[in-house]
């Protein structure tokens, strides 16, 4: 029953966090049964473009470690805050928020390049971060009940931590430099005199994840309308 129920709560979970969240957990679970290695994941520019090894443009961003306080830490992390966005300032716009997850991991991706990053879920994490933090300004953070603060300063408490846990915040910046171009694009750079949106989703993805619009002209068949139908 226990197990039941756990299922139940986990499919209300939305579906972008739940994915997302799920392919993390099992590519670190076949690591540590060692039915993948570690050096099939990371994103290597010479496999992925000479030897077509293209599935490491993703597997780079869902392995966070082998199991331990790391990996629970960012699982943490990427669970709460994936979810509060996706309930919060994407809901209802599924098809917005995976692309702001592709933009975010083609330009971290670029970047990580050039700063030879092997591994980028921790960045991606940093992002989500990140962009909830700027959209939440208001909000009060316990962080692990030692600290208590605005949510703005909730991506460098996060990345002060992953130095302590001894990893790079190389990682951590890169994932609040691509998170606040997001914001920057999405949210500040549209609302100024002459600004507009640059970040438009496409409509393949709106129509694939979206629910349909209704249209507020459609005047609904008699047999469609509530109540007794009129012969």
């Amino acid at each position: 029953m226990a197990r039941q129920g756990l299922a139940a709560e986990f499919l209300q979970v939305p579906v972008v966090t739940r994915a997302y969240t799920a392919a993390c957990v099992l590519t670190t679970a076949a690591v540590q049964l060692e039915l993948l290695s570690p050096f099939q994941l990371y994103f290597n520019p010479h496999l992925v473009f000479r030897k077509l090894q293209v599935w490491r443009l993703v597997t780079n961003f869902l392995f966070f470690g082998p199991l331990g306080f790391s990996f629970f830490f960012n699982m943490l992390f990427v669970f709460r805050y994936c979810r509060m966005l996706e309930e919060g300032s994407f809901r209802g716009r599924t098809a917005d928020f995976v692309f702001m997850f592709l933009f975010g991991g083609i330009l971290m991706t670029l970047l990580g390049f050039l700063g030879s990053l092997f591994f980028l879920g921790q960045a991606l994490t940093a992002m989500l971060v990140y962009v909830w933090s700027r959209r939440s300004p208001q909000m009060r953070v316990n962080f692990f009940g030692l600290l208590t603060f605005q949510a703005p300063f909730l991506p460098w408490a996060l990345m002060g931590f992953s130095m302590l846990l001894g990893n790079s915040i190389l990682v951590d910046l890169l994932g609040i430099a691509v998170g606040h171009i997001y914001y920057f694009l999405e949210d500040v750079f549209p609302n100024q005199p002459g600004g507009k949106r640059l970040l438009l989703t496409p409509s393949f993805l709106k129509l694939l994840l979206d629910a349909p619009e209704e249209d507020t002209n459609y005047l609904p068949l008699p047999e469609e309308q509530p109540g007794p139908l009129q012969q």
